[in-house]
């Protein structure tokens, strides 16, 4: 620290009592003094003028600072932004996405509802139709039962019938019987004669004959009004007799 100049006080009357009278300034001690000032001034210019460049440093770099971060914080927001863009986006289209799923699974449950419905009616149907085909396999079992007590009862005729007129009966195709004989021509006597009777309506019709009969409509004719079968197959032997005997 500077040293202070103490500056005794001014006798002015003892000056003026002297021959020679004299005042000391004591300029060298002034100087001094005064460049010690000046010094101290010039130090604390130069220190405050350091502390005014080292803060405006400073505050340039916590502005530049701020400034930095105001910029990565601007820059931040405008990402979040479009974040938040994307995702307003992506929220809108998962609504669309969740609308159309909500109708899709309302329109799947009102198809679903009239499927089940529909295998409801079919359900009922099929039962009824099971009830229906056992009713009729139940009635086609009592017709076969009865077909065959039937059958029982005229197999003995049937065979007697073959038998004595040398012939062979079977049934064809629906409501059609084959009536084939043999013995007929005494050339040959399995020489092929049959005829097919159908008995799918009342009156009796032959569709085929081999050989041909030239007077099969008069027996039919006969065999409608007679409604007798076994006289209308002696009939139809003799003609085919006679056809055979014509030939020869």
């Amino acid at each position: 620290m500077a040293n202070v100049l103490r500056v005794p006080k001014l006798d002015l009357p003892a000056v003026l009592a002297q021959q020679n009278p004299q005042i000391d300034l004591r300029l060298e001690a002034y100087e001094v003094s005064t460049r010690n000032f000046i010094k101290a001034v010039s130090n604390y210019t130069q220190r405050a003028v350091t502390e005014i460049t080292n803060r405006k440093n400073n505050f340039n770099a916590e502005k530049k600072r701020f400034a930095e971060k105001t910029q990565q914080v601007e820059t931040e927001t405008n990402q979040c932004k479009l974040k938040e863009i994307e995702l307003i986006a992506v929220l809108d289209k998962e609504q669309e996405e969740k609308k159309e799923s909500e109708a899709s699974v309302a329109a799947f449950r009102r198809q679903l509802a009239s499927i089940k419905e529909k295998c409801a009616s079919l359900d009922a149907e099929i039962e009824l139709h099971r009830r229906n085909v056992s009713n009729l396999m139940r009635e086609r079992k009592r017709e076969e039962n009865i077909l065959q007590a039937h059958a029982s009862r005229t197999h003995p005729e049937v065979a007697a019938c073959e038998d004595r007129l040398k012939c062979a009966i079977e049934g064809i195709d629906k409501d059609k019987i084959l009536v084939r004989f043999s013995h007929i021509d005494p050339d040959d006597l399995n020489a092929e004669f049959s005829f097919v009777l159908d008995v799918s309506s009342r009156a009796y019709k032959v569709p085929t004959t081999t050989p041909y009969l030239p007077i099969l409509p008069l027996l039919l004719d006969e065999l409608n009004a007679s409604r007798d079968i076994y006289a209308f197959m002696r009939r139809i032997r003799q003609a085919f007799c006679e056809l055979a005997e014509q030939g020869r």
